[in-house]
């Protein structure tokens, strides 16, 4: 045999080995993707069930999104499963979950599903849960969940759009938040201080002892102050 007939062998065999070696490392990868696979494809199934989301308000003036108009980090708690590290905006005209989809698009999360959320933002986080259609009487969709214990304090966050119907005058989004006491499955609208006074009227004097023995300032401008105090009616209302 010549040299190059011999050199052509060995080329041969060299190829032949790595193209085999490049085939099993091909179907070792290929079949540990397969075993993940079925666990990876229902998880996101579970998260990425939903629609398409197109903004069809864009002409008007702000936006309809709770803090942002762009996407925030949180989770997502479906069927009691979190999905962690998850981008989303909270639209709040809608009352609808977004989160980014394939390149360019955006998918409005499947409301039925999902249990709860929470929002990161400006070094806070805050919690909703969703209430159903059937749940309580006055109140539905996505609440925020200042407290739940015994009873529950929630704000509902909404946005309305101001159609000023003038020449030169745009439809602007704003925003309108209410807060809901919980007492028994009986919802009811929290103003001012004198209807939270309501809500906990069976112990209304020890109430109102709490408040100033402890030097509390409550406002609905401020309704995280009127969690200790809620609290507080947990803990003595039997």
């Amino acid at each position: 045999m010549n040299k190059s007939g011999f050199l052509f062998i060995i080329f041969l065999n060299l190829f032949i080995i790595t193209d085999i070696s490049g085939i099993c490392a091909y179907n070792a990868e290929y079949l540990r993707f397969a075993v993940a696979q079925p666990d990876t494809l229902a998880e996101n199934q579970m998260l990425y069930n939903g629609r398409i989301w197109r903004n069809l308000y864009y002409m008007v003036q702000e936006d309809q999104f709770l803090f942002s108009k762009e996407f925030l980090p949180g989770t997502v708690t479906i069927y009691g499963k979190i999905f962690k590290n998850i981008n989303i905006k909270y639209d709040l005209y809608k009352d609808e979950i977004l989160t980014p989809y394939n390149p360019g698009e955006i998918l409005q999360l499947n409301k039925e599903i999902v249990d709860s959320f929470s929002i990161f933002f400006q070094h806070k986080t805050y919690q909703f849960a969703r209430i159903p259609e059937d749940g309580l009487e006055g109140l539905k969709g996505y609440v925020n969940v200042l407290y739940k214990g015994k009873t529950a304090l929630y704000i509902k966050h909404i946005k309305k759009i101001n159609r000023p119907g003038v020449e030169n005058e745009h439809d602007t989004f704003y925003q309108v938040s209410r807060i809901y006491f919980v007492n028994n499955n009986l919802v009811q609208l929290i103003t001012n201080k004198s209807d939270l006074f309501s809500a906990l009227k069976a112990h209304k004097a020890q109430i109102r002892d709490f408040i100033k023995k402890n030097k509390l300032a409550v406002s609905k401008n401020a309704p995280e102050s009127f969690i200790p105090v809620i609290r507080y009616y947990d803990s003595i209302n039997q």
